[in-house]
């Protein structure tokens, strides 16, 4: 079994501001795992929640320490199982997300079935993803939606709050997009709704007083409104001092990585967000998310600065997702991934064998690294 690392840019047609910041672009890593003549491809990278940092750096060193130990295993079905998890628990979880992504697709390319199939989901339950309205001047955000508008019908929209200009700025920003989704509803006639996500930029007073005007103005759903805390203890008092205060669901975003996070954030929020670079992969957030609906949770699934590697493994739990968020991959310029299908704007998982998403082959992609 042999794992090969690439580095590749990801640019952004429009750079999207949040409440930490804003990015115009990242570097990923192509992880390409061969055994037996099929290659299993992952895709990983840094990210920032704010309270914990990945470096793509730092990844790509993990990985590549980690493949003396790959090459003396006889079979990737060997990391699949409990088996493997002495191997890989020790790595960060953008590092265990990519090699998971290589593994399940190694996996369904070799029993030549996409992995919604083999984990027995159905695609007709597949719904609208949501697309991103970044931080900015009312007329920028303004325009930013007109430009979804015209790449798709973005049904769904989701507006990032939390500015650093404070709650009147988020209140401008609602009124606005409000008033032009309310506009083109009565235009066009279809139902379009409108999430909201703070990124941890509101503290508790200000969260429980935007919540219930939230509400007021049409908001479906309220994301992260409180900064994550590193002490689980903390984390969890915050969501529990601010649901009842909360007419909206509540769902939790950056507080949210792992098994343990849904159990303990469950009885104070209505749902949570799964991103793989977040949990690991495909194989945990499998789990979370069958977890989540079993205590009565709404899943959301949603992304970074990702290529369509990424969005396309997430899409393959879409049948089990409530607002999915994966649009990352329809702002970028230079995505060097094919194989992830939008019909309107319902993302569907790739029919392709294993993650069902392809590389395209570009000298300029960047060098491969050393295993």
């Amino acid at each position: 079994m042999r794992l090969r690392l690439r580095r590749f840019s990801l640019t952004k047609a429009v750079p999207l501001a949040i409440s930490r910041g804003s990015s115009s672009g990242v570097e990923h890593l192509l992880l390409e795992l061969e055994h037996g003549g099929i290659c299993g491809l992952g895709e990983t990278g840094g990210f920032d929640t704010g309270h914990r940092r990945y470096a793509s750096d730092a990844i790509a060193a993990e990985l590549e320490a980690l493949s003396e130990q790959l090459q003396a295993l006889d079979s990737p079905l060997r990391l699949l199982g409990s088996s493997g998890e002495s191997l890989l628990r020790d790595l960060s979880p953008p590092a265990r997300c990519g090699l998971d992504l290589a593994l399940h697709d190694w996996w369904g390319k070799r029993l030549g079935l996409p992995l919604h199939q083999l984990w027995r989901l159905d695609i007709n339950a597949c719904v609208a993803t949501s697309v991103t309205l970044g931080l900015g001047s009312v007329e920028a955000v303004l325009a930013r939606l007109e430009r979804w508008w015209r790449q798709l019908p973005a049904s769904r929209i989701k507006l990032k709050l939390g500015s650093p200009d404070g709650l009147d700025h988020d209140r401008a920003l609602v009124r606005a997009v409000a008033q032009c989704l309310q506009l083109r509803q009565q235009q066009d006639g279809g139902a379009l709704e409108l999430q909201v996500d703070a990124n941890g930029g509101w503290d508790l007073d200000a969260a429980r007083t935007m919540a219930p005007w939230l509400a007021e103005q049409g908001v479906v759903l309220l994301e992260q409104p409180l900064p994550p805390q590193h002490d689980a203890a903390v984390d969890t008092a915050g969501f529990a001092a601010l649901k009842p205060c909360c007419p909206l669901p509540l769902v939790a975003d950056e507080s949210c990585w792992n098994l343990a996070d849904v159990e303990r954030l469950a009885p104070h929020v209505d749902g949570i967000n799964i991103k793989l670079l977040k949990c690991g992969g495909v194989g945990p957030a499998l789990q979370m998310a069958q977890r989540a609906k079993a205590l009565g949770l709404g899943v959301m699934v949603g992304c970074y600065g990702d290529g369509s590697l990424l969005n396309g493994a997430a899409a393959q739990l879409l049948p089990l997702v409530q607002w999915p968020d994966l649009d990352s991959h329809l702002n970028l310029i230079d995505d060097p991934f094919v194989g992830l299908t939008i019909h309107g704007d319902v993302l569907l998982p790739g029919s392709g064998p294993g993650l069902g998403i392809a590389w395209v082959e570009a000298a300029d992609r960047g060098p491969v690294l050393p295993p």
